[in-house]
């Protein structure tokens, strides 16, 4: 039974899902498409928005710590650095790039019709499925390849105080954004009405990840939820293997909300817990945005018309991407919209390792999915506003 702090965490979840959709599809916010495009067209124009992003967010979380509305500072489910979560990382930037979106873009495409990414979800699935058969070995090797003695932030590393760190960061990343902004490189040319600028949704997203770690006690994260999806379809199939399975029965969060004051735990396994409380209506408030923007735009429509080898690899992608937020743990979007503002090193770790997956999997995108004269095509287009 669904209590009534239940109710509110997943009413809040499904708000916040659902305004991060809006905006994502609004400006067709994809960082997938931001690492694509810096090593295969050697442009880092739509990266200015997520550099615009770490400098606001950095700026929000640490004003919150200090205002004390960040109880939970390192947030939970923030593990150590470890040399193997650079090797998912580096996996996960392959699969982001075959699938052409990340686990967020994929939803918000999926909701506005696009065949493509629904393939990819498939994927997603699959791959954080797949882990669950050799996660005892994995995390031996996590705990073998640990670094930094344990400790979760570069200001806990260096025994600082985040807030120089914080101060530093940020006038660099300002300073940058305010060069781009003064040469008028912030900005695009929009062809339809109600589109946003992509430092527009940059903005956006960086108070609704401020609101989820404010209220839920996390920033955005959605990938655990795949798993227990993917948990549940095989749970139907063989229930007696998904009970043989040491990642199915882990319980990795346990928290108290700051909220509710309720003691939250769970895990991918396929039980009603504290990940699906969160996860679950993160997952269709984004769906359901992209969904809304699109009917809005009049660009709701779904077509299936592509070539197989951008079906095959969207599902390879997918299910790499999958499998390499398990591994890492976690994906781009809690790495890099949510670990990255508080200097985590795990999320440090993970961008180091996807940068070059990035390129590798542009290189094998080119050679082997993309004709050679048409090296600009990616997997899953993004939404193109009407002219």
């Amino acid at each position: 039974m669904i209590d009534s702090h239940s109710i509110l965490l997943l009413t809040i979840g499904f708000l916040l899902g659902g305004i991060a959709g809006f905006a994502m599809h609004r400006a067709d916010f994809c960082i997938a498409g931001m690492f694509r495009d810096l090593f295969l067209f050697n442009t880092a124009a739509k990266l200015r928005a997520l550099v615009l992003y770490l400098a606001v967010t950095m700026t929000l979380f640490e004003a919150a710590r200090l205002c004390g509305l960040l109880p939970l500072y390192p947030f939970p489910l923030l593990g150590p650095a470890t040399g193997a979560g650079f090797l998912g990382g580096m996996l996960f930037g392959v699969g982001m790039v075959l699938a052409g979106g990340c686990v967020v873009g994929t939803l918000y495409r999926m909701g506005a019709g696009n065949l493509l990414s629904f393939v990819v979800f498939i994927g997603l699935i699959i791959g954080s499925t797949l882990y669950a058969e050799f996660h005892p070995a994995w995390k031996q090797l996590l705990a073998a390849t640990t670094m930094f003695s344990g400790t979760s932030t570069l200001p806990h590393y260096l025994h600082w105080s985040p807030a120089p760190l914080v101060v530093v960061t940020v006038a660099i990343l300002g300073a940058l954004v305010a060069y781009w902004a003064q040469r008028g490189l912030m900005t695009r040319k929009l062809h339809t009405r109600g589109a946003l600028q992509l430092w527009q949704a940059a903005l956006v997203l960086a108070f609704v990840s401020l609101s989820s770690y404010v209220l839920i006690g996390m920033p955005l994260g959605v990938t655990n939820a795949y798993a227990k999806l993917g948990a549940l379809v095989e749970k139907t199939l063989f229930p007696e293997h998904v009970a043989s399975l040491e990642f199915f029965s882990s319980q990795p969060l346990s928290y108290r909300n700051p909220l509710t004051g309720n003691v939250l735990s769970g895990g991918p396994g396929p039980a009603w817990d504290g990940i699906a409380i969160i996860q679950f209506p993160l997952i269709a408030g984004i769906v359901l945005g992209g969904t809304l923007s699109a009917l809005r735009l009049g660009e709701f429509a779904t077509s299936s018309v592509a070539p197989r080898r951008q079906y095959v690899s969207a599902m390879v992608g997918g299910m790499l991407m999958g499998l390499a937020a398990r591994m890492a743990p976690s994906c781009n979007v809690w790495h890099l919209l949510g670990g990255l503002p508080i200097f985590a090193l795990t999320s440090i770790v993970f961008l180091a390792g996807m940068l070059p997956g990035a390129w590798l999997g542009g290189r094998i995108l080119v050679k082997w999915i993309l004709n050679e004269e048409r090296p600009g095509c990616s997997p899953v287009l993004p939404v193109v506003p009407k002219q």
